[in-house]
């Protein structure tokens, strides 16, 4: 481990402090909640598009993954 690195860890629980949960919220807001899915294909294509539609928001993946307490190199 790097000397400028500090491992902080996570309450067993955190959801707030676990970025994949707000983008996974916000994908399921969205794009997929109250679809319905004809097969395991369809649910790969449609979150895949929402996915694909997140990723083109850089200012939106920014904020939702940014951390105050967090600082980069």
């Amino acid at each position: 481990m790097p000397q400028n690195i500090t491992l902080i860890p996570l309450p067993p629980y955190s959801p707030e402090l676990n970025a994949v949960e707000q983008v996974w919220n916000w994908i399921k807001a969205h794009y997929l909640s109250n679809c319905n899915f004809a097969d395991y294909e369809d649910i790969v294509d449609k979150a895949s598009f929402a996915w694909n539609e997140f990723t083109k928001q850089t200012d939106l993946v920014k904020s939702m993954c940014a951390r105050d307490w967090l600082v980069t190199m």
